[in-house]
C-alpha cells in the first residue's frame, strides 16, 4: 500500500505497513519496491527498497545507515536520517 504522510524531514515518501491512524508502526517493515526521498547538500536523494537491501546511485547497500554515510560522509542512523524513526 502505498502511503504518502508527514514525518520528521520533508520529501520523504514511503511504502510500509501503517496503522489506520497513518502513522509508522514502531518496527515498520519496508516492502521492495519502496522509495525514500531525502534532500540534503541541495539534492535529493533517492533509495530503492529491494530483498539484497537498499540501492542508491545503482549501488547495493547493506543498511540505510550505509546509505546515510554514503551521502553525508558521517555516522547516521539510517531510519533517524530518512525519517523513518520519531
Amino acid at each position: 500500500r502505498t502511503e504518502s504522510f508527514s514525518c520528521r524531514y520533508p520529501k520523504v515518501l514511503i511504502v510500509a505497513d501503517q496503522k489506520p491512524s497513518g502513522r509508522l508502526p514502531k518496527h515498520a517493515r519496508l516492502h521492495p519496491g519502496a522509495r525514500l526521498f531525502r534532500e540534503w547538500g541541495n539534492q535529493t536523494h533517492e533509495v530503492t527498497v529491494e530483498e539484497s537491501g537498499f540501492i542508491y546511485r545503482d549501488k547495493t547497500y547493506t543498511s540505510l545507515s550505509a546509505v546515510a554515510r554514503k551521502i553525508t560522509g558521517t555516522r547516521w542512523s539510517g531510519p533517524a536520517f530518512f525519517g523513518l524513526k520519531t
